[in-house]
């Protein structure tokens, strides 16, 4: 019986590896078959001689159509018949130069069978060799645990079987391996049993080293974690001679090591050391054979042994700070292209892992620099990397992309100190300037003010002068991206930390400065010759120049202004667009635009509460109507050169906040100021007459640009209109329905609130007409009949109730009032109907007209008594037997037919 699933497991394993055994015989002895098959083809071919070349005479007497023969392939093949043809041969050769020509190649060995291997041979060359190699671990394994169970022998002598064995698997590996390369026959496409062999022999040695240790206590954790690491750079040495598995066992072994030898109180300094030897191992070997993996491999491991210890209150910064740099040395001389002992690779390429592996250790530098809450050496250590990765990227073209990993740590390590409201760092201000922010004086902040210049000045100046060093266009673009963007993130997250986002001039100032040098960089840069990348680079630079100036006025000027600023930027950017066409310009342009707008998403009110209580002229003026104009002006500049994606950007937003500017006034307006009020009657009509107001200049505006946003513009407020119209005032605002105050007689909410929206949507649908479908103009039209025939409705019940028109009974007068005001009503529509010759206008009146007949019947003859009843159907018959004489009478006039000839008798 078994004594688990593991014994069972390798039972298994063992009857499998036997079957295959037997079937990879079988499979040998056809190879070897077929291997001496070649061998004798080859042999054959070897002993072919080439034919005797023709004496010269003997080429000069050949016949002109016959062609020569061309030498046979094998001694008993016979010669092909001579083909026969009409052209003429060429000169025969003179003697002396025939005498010269090389003799014939002999004719080709036929090609070898080279085929995809099916699944039997990759069973019985492949799959049994990797099989074999783990049941030989595993039989190792294995021995030792039958020696602990039965107790054949004792600890030391296990330890002892163990590290023979893995001395016997390594010396089979290597005699294998010396075989094969003394061979000389070609090697065929199966598993490499060399490799397979060491391999297990590697791995019986870490289990036997390991097991001495954790197991028996025979070695002191030093001594194991040093003979662990011995035999993981073995095995990273071995795999120069066995190939990319090995190596891949090697560099995982060694950086396991340290968690299979622990102590209670872990040895930074020595961990790290011993994984600089293993790096510069696997670096070395990964630059002799150019496996990119296993450089990835290695870096990937080496920053997960970052995090050890990094959570602790007490981080031990200085070895931490040692791994990250000689791992980022290590990578800079072996594994960054064209740099030292680098790789070569094309001039004016970005190769993802020279990049990737600066930026892995500069990631790791900034995990230092954070965990250790910016302690003096973490960012000394820091600022060293970061400068490095701007030397190697200068020197070697293939690592300018880990200028975007330094630039993102720096914008991370500042903008986390910020973050961090650490008041014991800071003093407040007592100087002649209050209020302006905390002076400096801890020295963390003196480090990081220290810092801070340096990175901006490094990270400026080299985007600056690395413009004209490469003939490929990405480069000098990624430098002067890092040059523009840097020194702004930077500027950003120190106000954030020493004047806490209030107002401040010197760093007003400082923003101003930093405008001018990319300004001056511009200039310099534009009248340079033109070279790859140029272009975009001034581009940056010139956004980078309005940036900062935006930044200025948002550090002087009160919060809401980073806004205005913001789309100021927009502006100036499309007019720079105007002076040096540049494509980028344009999507810069867009993209601030999207950043506003994004911005009044989080805070609508743009300065919170302090908006103010004046109508109009409050923060909500400046806030949307600045940047509403700046945009209007930004889609003017991009409009004269093309109709693209980047203006229709700057459309829509110019578009949204002069509909928002006029929403939030109104509402602004209608709550006196408490903008988080319930809407009202005047709120609903106001942006209702906006809304259709800004439709119609829509509508005549997209004739003249014929811009899709314009399009999309006029039909979104037409929209928006409609639904504020029937949701608002007919249902949710309706005087009829709700209490509510209209005010006065003639000059009330009711004529603001439905006879001017009637006007407008009357106008609204004149502007579509022949432009749009003809349902949507008379679906406005219609709208701007119901609204009409409401105002006259609500009206005349204002004149019988007062302004709260919800109370009080309906009277008789009351409802023949309303017979005769609608009467009255279709009869004007009539009469403009025929004055101006709009069957609209007609076809309204007969609409009106048929609803009072209705009211007539249905609502007059059951609940008007006496006069009024009588009164209210002779009114409407006089006017429709008035209307029917004028259909007759002037609009359908009916000619008489001309009186028939007389004819004579």
């Amino acid at each position: 019986m078994f004594d688990g699933p593991f014994d069972v497991f390798a039972l298994i394993i063992a009857i499998i590896a036997f079957l295959i055994a037997i079937k990879a015989s079988n499979q040998a002895a056809e190879l070897r078959r077929r291997l001496s098959s070649l061998e004798e083809m080859v042999y054959a071919q070897r002993r072919v001689q080439p034919p005797p070349l023709m004496p010269a005479p003997v080429q000069a007497e050949a016949p002109a159509t016959t062609p020569a023969e061309p030498p046979p392939l094998a001694p008993e093949a016979e010669a092909p018949p001579p083909l026969v043809t009409e052209e003429a041969a060429p000169p025969p050769l003179e003697a002396g130069t025939g005498a010269d020509a090389p003799p014939p190649l002999p004719a080709p060995a036929p090609a070898l069978d080279i085929r995809e291997p099916g699944f039997e041979e990759r069973l019985g060359t492949r799959w049994v060799v990797w099989i074999g190699g783990l049941a030989l671990a595993l039989g190792g394994f294995f021995m030792v645990r039958y020696s602990i169970e039965a107790g054949l022998v004792g600890p030391g002598v296990r330890v002892f079987l163990g590290g023979l064995f893995a001395a016997a698997l390594l010396g089979a590996g290597e005699w294998s391996r010396r075989k094969e390369s003394i061979s000389n026959i070609a090697a065929l496409p199966i598993a490499n049993i060399p490799a397979i062999l060491t391999a297990a022999g590697t791995a019986v040695a870490f289990a036997t080293i390991y097991a001495a240790y954790a197991l028996y206590g025979f070695l002191v954790p030093a001594t194991a974690f040093v003979l662990l690491g011995l035999v993981a750079l073995g095995t990273l040495a071995a795999a120069l001679l066995h190939g990319p598995a090995l190596a891949g066992l090697g560099v995982v072994g060694a950086f396991v090591t340290p968690l299979l030898v622990s102590s209670g109180k872990p040895d930074y300094w020595a961990l790290y050391v011993y994984l600089a030897i293993v790096t510069a191992a696997s670096f070395g070997l990964a630059r002799i054979r150019l496996w990119r993996w296993l450089a990835v491999t290695t870096i990937a491991f080496a920053v997960l042994w970052i995090f050890p210890g990094l959570d602790t209150s007490d981080v031990q910064v200085a070895p931490h700070a040692f791994h990250a740099i000689a791992g980022f040395v290590l990578a800079a001389l072996l594994v960054v292209c064209g740099f030292m002992f680098g790789p070569s690779i094309e001039d004016g390429e970005i190769e993802p892992v020279s990049s990737s592996s600066l930026g892995a250790y500069l990631f790791g530098a900034m995990l230092i620099v954070l965990s250790s809450a910016h302690a003096d050496l973490a960012l000394i250590a820091f600022t060293l990397l970061v400068g490095a990765t701007l030397f190697v990227a200068w020197r070697a073209p293939a690592a300018t992309g880990a200028l975007g990993a330094a630039a993102a740590t720096v914008f991370i390590v500042f903008a986390e100190w910020a973050v961090r409201a650490n008041p014991d760092m800071l003093v407040l201000p007592g100087g002649p300037l209050p209020g302006i922010g905390p002076v400096a004086t801890d020295s963390s902040v003196t480090l990081h003010l220290v810092m801070a210049a340096i990175f901006a000045a490094g990270f400026g100046m080299a985007g600056f002068f690395a413009q004209g060093r490469s003939n490929s266009a990405i480069i000098p673009v990624v430098w002067s991206a890092a040059g523009v963007a840097t020194p702004i993130a930077i500027l950003v997250a120190l106000y954030a930390r020493i004047a806490h986002l209030d107002r401040s001039i010197p760093f007003a100032i400082l923003a101003v400065l930093l405008a001018a040098a990319f300004g001056a960089a511009t200039e310099a840069l534009a009248r340079r010759e033109d070279r790859p990348g140029a272009a975009t680079s001034v581009a940056l630079f010139a956004t980078g120049t309005l940036g900062a100036l935006a930044l200025a006025l948002t550090f002087a000027l009160e919060k809401g202004w980073l806004t205005i600023a913001l789309a100021l930027m927009s502006l100036g950017t499309a007019w720079i667009s105007l002076q040096r066409p540049i494509p980028v310009l344009r999507r810069l342009a867009a993209i601030f635009a999207a950043i506003v707008t994004a911005r009044i998403v989080y805070d609508p009110r743009i300065v919170g509460d302090a908006v103010g209580t004046t109508p109009i002229f409050n923060w909500l003026l400046w806030g949307y109507g600045l940047p509403a104009a700046s945009f209007w002006g930004a889609s003017i500049f991009l409009r004269r050169h093309a109709d693209d994606a980047p203006l229709r950007v700057v459309e829509a937003a110019a578009i949204l906040f002069t509909a928002l500017l006029a929403f939030m006034e109104i509402r602004h307006f209608a709550t006196g100021g408490q903008m988080t009020s319930a809407p009202s009657l005047l709120e609903c009509a106001l942006q209702v007459c906006v809304a259709f107001a800004m439709a119609i200049g829509l509508e005549r505006l997209r004739l003249r640009s014929r811009s899709i946003v314009h399009n999309v513009g006029a039909v979104v407020l037409t929209a928006i209109g409609g639904l504020i119209s029937v949701f608002g005032l007919l249902i949710l605002e309706n005087p009829l329905l709700w209490h509510i105050d209209v005010g006065g007689a003639v000059f009330n909410l009711l004529l603001l609130g439905y006879a001017l929206p009637a006007v407008l949507m009357l106008l609204l649908s004149y502007a579509v007409v022949g432009e749009r479908g003809k349902a949507y103009a008379n679906t406005i039209a219609g709208g701007a009949l119901v609204f009409a025939l409401a105002y006259v409705t609500l009206e005349i019940r204002r004149f019988y109730h007062g302004p709260i028109l919800s109370s009080g009974e309906t009277t008789g007068a009351e409802q023949y009032t309303y017979s005769i005001g609608w009467l009255a009503f279709g009869v004007v529509l009539l009469g403009v109907g025929i004055l101006v010759n709009s069957e609209r206008a007609r076809l309204a009146s007969a609409a009106v007209i048929a609803l009072t007949i209705l009211k007539a019947f249905v609502i007059d003859m059951s609940t008007l008594t006496g006069v009024y009843r009588a009164l209210s159907f002779m009114c409407l018959g006089v006017v429709l037997v008035a209307i029917g004489w004028l259909y007759q009478r002037i609009l359908f006039r009916r000619q008489a037919p001309p009186p028939a000839p007389q004819t004579g008798s």
